[in-house]
């Protein structure tokens, strides 16, 4: 389905104080998984708003800024590598991003949360498919993630070049499996997830 077959989106809200939520970090076998919350100013519109995937680095950099100047309110948040071993990647996720929900000042009124699931927030709201493609704020909290989890990454790398963070962001490419096989897991590693269990079995 594309962007513009994408069914309207009918929000049982009105008020100013919906938070777009949304996390990245979900499928990497390193670091922690991300989440961002943000309710936008009705009245300082950002253009360019969209799934954080669908843009470059260098336009989520200069969005990410105009989203921290604009937005009434945003919390970014997140749930450690031994978080999500302990709890498992779907329960640390929703816990990044009620994490990121209770951070916001003012606080939220209704949640427009990206997926087909909301995060067990007492706070009112639905889950939408797809909705970093369908909402500005839900686009807004994706743009907020995916810049705080590559700026993780981008650290990493620093401390540990040969990994290749930079260039994956932890996710299980050829490179990252190959760096895993020759070097071992780092303490940032998920325990649980299977490539990385494997080899530290072997270490």
């Amino acid at each position: 389905m594309t962007r513009r077959e994408l069914p309207p989106l009918v929000i049982d809200y009105i008020g100013e104080r919906l938070a777009g939520v949304d996390e990245v970090g979900r499928g990497p076998l390193v670091g922690a998984v991300v989440a961002a919350a943000v309710i936008l100013d009705p009245a300082r519109p950002i253009e360019g708003l969209n799934d954080s995937k669908a843009l470059s680095a260098k336009r989520r950099q200069a969005l990410d800024g105009e989203i921290r100047e604009h937005a009434l309110a945003f919390a970014v948040a997140e749930a450690s590598p031994a978080e999500v071993d302990e709890l498992n990647i779907y329960h640390a996720t929703h816990l990044a991003m009620r994490r990121a929900i209770d951070a916001l000042r003012p606080a939220a009124e209704y949640l427009l949360v990206d997926g087909n699931r909301l995060p067990g927030h007492p706070l009112p709201g639905q889950a939408v498919v797809k909705g970093d493609a369908r909402h500005p704020a839900i686009a807004a909290a994706s743009i907020l993630a995916k810049v705080a989890r590559d700026a993780q990454m981008l650290a990493l790398d620093d401390r540990h070049p040969d990994y290749g963070f930079a260039r994956h962001k932890g996710y299980p490419t050829r490179e990252h499996l190959a760096a895993l096989e020759r070097l071992g897991p780092l303490p940032e590693h998920r325990r649980s997830f299977a490539p990385v269990k494997r080899q530290l079995a072997l270490f």
